[in-house]
C-alpha cells in the first residue's frame, strides 16, 4: 500500500508565522487591517447556495501580500464555507507539466488540510493533460511557495469545518488551448460531484524595479490592464495582457476564468490592489498584489 503524502509546511516560520498561536494572531491582524486589508474578520452566512465561485489571491510573504489575500478569502467563505477549495498554482522552479496531488494532505501550523481524493480522481479520470505527480509538490519542489501560502487562509476561514483541498500545479505553458482543456476537465469533474467547490488562482502581479512615482504609476497601469480584463470576464484578453508583464500566474488566472466561465460566471470584481512599494514606501524592487472574485 502506498504511503499517503504529507507535504510539509516548508515556508512556515519565514514567509508566515510557524507557530499556531502566532499565525492566528497574524491572520487576525491581516483581516482586521483597515488601510490595506478588509478591516474585518471572516464570518459565514451559512447560505444554502453561493454566488462567489472563484478568486485570485497573491502569494508573497504575509507582511506584503497577506492583507490583499484576506479580501479574497473573506469573500470566498462569507456566503458559506465550501466543501473543497481547488488551488491553481503556478511555477517558479522549472516544472513543465500540469499535475495534482491525488491524495494525502498539506501541513499547516493550524492543522493539516486533506486532499479531496474523490475530486482529484474525477479530474484525473476526465483529463488527458493533468497527471498525478507527487514530485511536483515534494522534495526539491517544496521550495515552490505559491500554493502553500494560500493554505493557512483556507484553514483559518474554515473554522471547525473539515474543508478539503485539491492542489494543482500549472507549469509554464503559453498555449491558450491547454488552459481551455484544463478548464473543461476540471469543470466537468466539479459538475459530476454534489459538492460546494470554489477555485483560487494563486498569482502575484508585476515584478519590477521602480525608482520614482512616474515609474510606479506606469507599473500599476500594466497591472490595471490585466485587472480590467479580469473584471470584463475576458480570459483571452487577460492572458494576453498578463503575458506582456511579469505577472507570475498568467496561466492560473486564465484557467480560473475559463473554469468559472464553464460554471456560468457572470461577473468579475476587483476587491483590492496595491504594491509592495505602497506597503514599504520608497523605491526599489516592486511587486503588485491583486485580490479579485468571480460570481455567477
Amino acid at each position: 500500500m502506498t504511503k499517503l503524502v504529507i507535504r510539509k509546511a516548508s515556508h512556515a516560520g519565514s514567509w508566515y508565522p510557524g507557530k499556531k498561536e502566532d499565525l492566528i494572531k497574524n491572520l487576525e491582524s491581516l483581516f482586521s487591517d483597515k488601510e490595506f486589508g478588509p478591516g474585518k474578520l471572516p464570518e459565514t452566512l451559512n447560505q444554502d447556495s453561493r454566488t462567489i465561485i472563484g478568486g485570485v489571491s497573491p502569494h508573497a510573504g504575509y507582511a506584503f501580500s497577506g492583507r490583499c489575500a484576506a479580501f479574497t478569502y473573506l469573500n470566498l467563505f462569507k456566503e458559506r464555507i465550501p466543501d473543497t477549495v481547488i488551488v491553481l498554482g503556478t511555477d517558479h522552479v522549472g516544472y513543465g507539466k500540469v499535475a495534482l496531488l491525488g491524495d494525502g494532505a498539506w501541513e499547516t501550523p493550524l492543522g493539516n488540510l486533506q486532499i479531496d481524493d474523490e475530486l482529484s480522481k474525477k479530474i484525473l479520470d476526465t483529463s488527458e493533460i493533468i497527471v498525478e505527480d507527487r514530485s511536483a509538490f515534494t522534495g526539491f519542489m517544496e521550495q515552490e511557495h505559491n500554493i502553500e501560502i494560500q493554505l493557512p487562509f483556507i484553514k483559518y476561514c474554515a473554522k471547525d469545518k473539515d474543508v478539503k483541498i485539491v492542489t494543482l500545479k500549472i507549469g509554464i505553458r503559453r498555449d491558450y488551448s491547454v488552459f481551455e482543456k484544463i478548464a473543461s476537465d476540471i469543470s466537468a469533474a466539479i459538475k459530476m460531484l454534489n459538492k460546494d467547490v470554489v477555485i483560487v488562482a494563486s498569482s502575484d502581479m508585476s515584478h519590477k524595479e521602480v525608482f520614482d512615482t512616474n515609474q510606479l504609476n506606469e507599473f500599476k497601469k500594466f497591472d490595471q490592464d490585466v485587472i480590467d480584463a479580469f473584471v470584463e470576464l475576458n480570459p483571452k484578453k487577460t492572458f494576453s495582457a498578463a503575458s506582456k508583464t511579469t505577472v507570475c500566474g498568467a496561466q492560473t488566472i486564465t484557467t480560473l476564468m475559463l473554469i468559472c466561465e464553464k460554471l456560468n460566471s457572470t461577473k468579475g470584481e476587483l476587491l483590492k490592489y496595491y504594491t509592495s512599494s505602497d506597503i514599504k514606501g520608497g523605491n526599489g524592487y516592486c511587486v503588485g498584489y491583486f485580490a479579485g472574485i468571480i460570481k455567477v
